[in-house]
């Protein structure tokens, strides 16, 4: 990805995270997968959701796809607890100059870093930008 364009969905992550609730830091995982992988794309969600939970410890979690209301777009999930349906993260499956990147919001805690290297060693995934 061109430097500029990373740039770019840099501070569009940025600016999601500005002043809300909860504070929130993100991560963009940059992957090889091109626009007809989109099956092994889902697959890499739901294990990025086991180390999002994991490293946020707050137990085991499944994956809302926000069909059932308008106020989802198409390709944006959210990670939610099993007991009590807490938020755990947010994601949006850009594709962007051919492959996806997925770009996740998190409540801030968890070690950017530790959590950065854990995305980094999953199959398909070729670099993480925390943010900030």
């Amino acid at each position: 990805m061109s430097e500029t364009l990373e740039e770019e969905l840099y501070q569009r992550t940025l600016a999601l995270l500005e002043p809300g609730e909860i504070e929130l830091v993100g991560a963009i995982v940059h992957t090889n997968l091109e626009s007809q992988e989109d099956l092994e794309m889902q697959e890499l969600t739901v294990e990025i959701n086991d180390v999002l939970a994991e490293h946020a410890e707050k137990g085991e979690t499944y994956i809302y796809a926000g069909n059932d209301t308008e106020e989802f777009a198409s390709n944006q999930f959210q990670g939610l607890t099993l007991e009590g349906d807490a938020f755990v993260w947010e994601c949006q499956q850009l594709l962007r100059e051919g492959t996806f990147d997925i770009v996740f919001y998190y409540e801030a805690g968890p070690d950017q870093d530790a959590l950065a290297d854990d995305l980094e060693a999953l199959e398909y995934v070729d670099g993480v930008t925390a943010v900030p």
